[in-house]
Parts: structure tokens; C-alpha cells; sequence
């Protein structure tokens, strides 16, 4: 099938009429579809399109958009079995891991019907008597939005639905190996209410159609998730222009296990946060620190685990684990357990390409341990965006916590103990932007702020009502009632 951009409330061939083929990581042979490979002109009718619109859409009360979200909201309902079942043969992860990706985008949608009633501002006292002092958050005009291909439909929701809430129009431009997803979206945004020009759907690669946004006069903010390397060029480019720019960026999280911890429950956590969605997630669980107490136990377990593994296509209701996104991350994975192995780390299971059965068309690679890992090794520093996991040994929690910090990354990180003492202290300690007590390192809340430090990020927050922070401006009134004129800051005679 082929699809299309969609730009001032028509779907359109990019104007080169060039295309590029979207391919099931499952089974490399099945063609999910042909889709736009745009270029700089389209991003510009795109833009021209969104700053038409704008002044209509952000006329129109709060509440009223409010409504269409909520709708929207409805709608995602709805489909949610189509939209589980559209992200799991374009991206692989199983249809549990995609129904819960859906469901993420229907929270969202439904918090800003909510958030729609009370956009509040402040009301603050004046030093000087008759006199007002009041807040206003004020859309900032033109959205550009670029997502990944992970999360096809919960990401997209977390940066449109807030954008479209506060009154801006957007620019949206897909990943390329989730562009089915993204164009399903849009379409349910259309049928929800969303007028022509407000949302404008752009295919194509990062270097073309990514820069084009990053560029473009008309836009005044870019919300990014992907890469540290792509967010240092998304920031440079938006600083040359003053843009407003959120970047949700990588991770090397870790989960720390105590010896008083309760085992069984640890093993699950680490589990679910190594292995759900192929560990292709920016808060996926890359590192293992194990109270040397345990740790022996602990890894008996979880290899014991790991290899029973379920792996195969995500529309197999019985599988556990999908695919990698492409042949490239393939590549990579499997790059980095050579590290490993030459680094000193032992291969404790896995390491491997899995080809069994229908599996030998994909992209399947099995759950993968190191362990005796060093903190300075490449494999327990560097994001590997895929199912492989360092353990490492620590002595004690002060040890664990060292090395849990000792990373350029911040994102998400978690603490398995019994001792509430420890676990609050640890809390204290750890840098990171989210932290979980006896939970693995993923599962984030669409009411709760997202986001990390170091080199996860640039200090904004998605989720809850800090993502309304990256797309509006602040506007300070003062109202004087007295009659006269009266000096703010100036001694004056009483």
C-alpha cells in the first residue's frame, strides 16, 4: 500500500514523488508499505500550512480543544487492537508490550481533556496597593516534532496532544521505520476535530526532512526524542536560531539488587526491564548491580530465566520477545557482545542471532548476559539499544550506588531492598531523572514528569504538567486600578 504526507488537510505525494519501502523487522520479505521520502519543500508548504492555521486553533478556548483531545482519546480506544496490531508488524515488539504503548496514548489524551480546566497560571501580590499581578501560558506558535520508532504511538501522543492542548500547530515528522503508526495517528486526530493545517505530516529522513524543521523560521519549538549524538545537532541548530528545543535523549540505566532484597520479585524487574521490547527502550535495564551477598544466587537465576525466553514474531500471542527494529541494530548488538568478550567479560547466556524456524527471516537476537562486568567496561558505559545486559559485583550499597552514578546518562534507575532506610537514602544519592523502589527501570506514568540529566536530556520534563513547560510561554500582566501612577521598586513618600 502506499501512503502519504498529509499537509493542510490533503494527503499528497512528497513533491519529488520519491518514496521509501517500510519493511516487518519480523520477516525482512513482508512490505508494510511505501511512504513519502520528502524533502526541504514539503517541510516548507508544511510550516506554511501550520502557521495559516494557527491563529483560528489558538483562538479557540482551552476547554473546546480540551474536547477534541478527549475525543481523540476516544478514538484511540477504539482502535487500540488495529493500532497494537499496526505497530507490532512494523516495529516488532509483542502485542502486550504495543496494546500497553496504546494505552499510554489514550492516558495522554485523556490527562489533557482533564488538564484543559485548569491550565493555571499564578496570581501573585503586588508590593504596590490597586494593583494585580497574574500569569498567562500562551502557546509559542509552530511545533516541530520528530519522534522514534520504539514507542509509534505513546511518544508521538506525549509531545502532539500537549502541543495541540496548548493552542500551537505543528510539524511532525515520523521515524522512518514507524511511519504506519504515525500516519494512523494522524489520521484519528483529523477524525477527532483537528482542522486542516494544524497538524501536518511529514515522511523522510532526519538529514533532510529533520533539518528542514530544525531550520525553518516559522518554527519556534522542537520537542526530539532519539540519540545523544542527533540531540547535540538538534540543539546546536535550534541555538543558532533562539528556537525552544526538549530533548528526550539515551540512557544506560540500572537496576541495583540488595541482598535483603526480596529475589524473586528483583528477578521479575530485571527481566521485564532487560528484555521487554528487545531492551530497545531509553529506560530499558543495561545494568545489573548485585550485592555480592546475592549475587552468585541472583545470576543462577536470571540465566535460568533468560533462556526460557519466549522469542518469535509479536503477533504470536505465546511470544515473549519480538525482534530487533532493523539489520543495522542487528549489526550493533552483535558488535557490542564482541566488545564484551574482548573486554573480559564472560558470556554468561545468549550472544547469539536466533534464526529458528520463521525467526531466520527477521532480526531476532537472544537475551543477552555479561557477567564479572567492570564499571569502566565499553559495554556497561555505552547505550547498546538492544537485549544485553551487564552484571556487575558491588560490596556493599555505598559501592552500589558509585556505580550505578558512574555514567554519563541519567535517565532511570531502580533499587530492590526491604530496608526503607536504604532505599530513601539511595534515592537521595542516585542521579537520575526517575527512580523506582522495588519496580524495574521502566514503566513510566503519562501524569508523571519524564525526562533525566547528564546526558539524557536538556533539563525539560514530557508527561504530566511539566510537558506543557516545553510548549508555552509564560505572560506577565499587571493590572493598576489605583488612578494614578505608582513606581514599582522607587522610595517614595507615604
Amino acid at each position: 500500500m502506499v501512503y502519504k504526507n498529509y499537509i493542510s488537510g490533503r494527503w499528497g505525494s512528497a513533491l519529488s514523488e520519491e518514496t521509501f519501502v517500510k519493511r516487518n523487522p519480523a520477516n525482512k520479505e513482508e512490505r508494510i508499505g511505501e511512504f513519502p521520502l520528502s524533502g526541504t519543500r514539503d517541510v516548507n508548504l508544511a510550516c506554511q500550512a501550520a502557521k495559516e492555521a494557527l491563529p483560528k486553533w489558538r483562538a479557540l478556548p482551552m476547554p473546546t480543544r480540551g474536547e477534541i483531545m478527549k475525543q481523540f482519546g476516544d478514538l484511540l480506544t477504539e482502535h487500540k487492537e488495529e493500532l497494537a496490531r499496526i505497530e507490532t508488524r512494523e516495529m516488532g515488539k509483542v502485542l502486550n508490550e504495543t496494546r500497553g504503548d496504546v494505552q499510554e496514548g489514550i492516558d495522554t489524551a485523556y490527562y489533557a481533556f482533564g488538564e484543559a480546566r485548569r491550565f493555571f497560571g499564578h496570581t501573585v501580590p503586588s508590593e504596590l496597593p490597586d494593583k494585580l499581578c497574574l500569569t498567562f501560558r500562551r502557546p509559542i506558535g509552530v511545533a516541530g516534532l520528530i519522534t522514534p520508532w520504539n514507542f509509534p504511538v505513546a511518544i508521538p501522543c506525549w509531545k502532539l496532544v500537549p502541543a495541540l492542548l496548548s493552542g500551537n500547530t505543528v510539524v511532525f515528522k515520523p521515524s522512518r521505520e514507524a511511519p504506519h503508526s504515525s500516519t494512523r495517528i494522524v489520521e484519528l486526530l483529523t477524525e477527532a476535530g483537528v482542522p486542516g493545517g494544524v497538524v501536518n505530516l511529514v515522511h523522510g529522513a532526519g538529514t533532510t526532512v529533520g533539518e528542514a524543521i530544525l531550520s525553518h523560521p516559522d518554527i519556534g519549538v522542537v520537542s526530539f526524542t532519539g540519540s545523544v549524538e542527533t540531540g547535540r545537532r538538534i540543539a546546536e541548530a535550534c541555538g543558532k536560531t533562539l528556537k525552544r528545543v526538549s530533548l528526550e535523549l539515551g540512557g544506560k540505566n540500572g537496576q541495583i539488587v540488595l541482598s535483603d532484597a526480596n529475589l524473586d520479585l528483583a528477578l521479575e524487574g530485571v527481566l521485564w526491564g532487560a528484555f521487554g521490547t528487545t531492551g530497545q527502550r531509553c529506560t530499558a535495564t543495561s545494568r545489573l548491580i548485585l550485592e555480592e551477598k546475592i549475587y552468585d544466587e541472583f545470576l543462577t537465576m536470571l540465566i535460568a530465566r533468560a533462556e526460557k525466553v519466549k522469542i518469535g514474531n509479536g503477533l504470536n500471542e505465546d511470544m515473549e520477545m519480538g525482534p530487533l527494529i532493523s539489520e543495522k541494530q542487528l549489526e550493533k548488538v552483535k558488535k557490542y557482545v564482541e566488545i564484551g568478550k574482548s573486554e573480559g567479560a564472560k558470556l554468561a547466556c545468549g550472544g547469539e542471532v536466533y534464526t529458528e524456524g520463521e525467526c531466520a527471516k527477521g532480526y531476532f537476537f537472544k537475551p543477552t548476559i555479561f557477567a564479572e562486568v567492570k564499571p569502566d567496561m565499553r559495554i556497561a558505559r555505552e547505550e547498546i539499544f538492544g537485549p544485553v545486559l551487564s552484571v556487575i559485583r558491588v560490596r556493599d550499597v555505598d559501592e552500589a550506588i558509585r556505580a550505578i552514578n558512574d555514567s554519563s546518562y541519567g535517565l532511570s534507575s531502580s533499587i530492590y531492598t526491604r530496608d526503607i532506610n536504604k532505599a530513601l537514602k539511595a534515592r537521595q544519592r542516585i542521579e537520575a531523572g526517575i527512580t523506582y523502589i522495588n519496580g524495574p527501570t521502566i514503566g513510566a506514568e503519562c501524569n508523571l514528569p519524564f525526562g533525566g540529566v547528564k546526558n539524557t536530556g536538556n533539563g525539560h520534563r514530557e508527561g504530566g504538567w511539566t510537558v506543557y513547560e516545553i510548549f508555552t510561554e509564560i505572560q506577565t500582566v499587571y493590572i493598576d486600578y489605583s488612578g494614578k501612577l505608582q513606581k514599582a521598586q522607587i522610595d517614595t513618600e507615604q
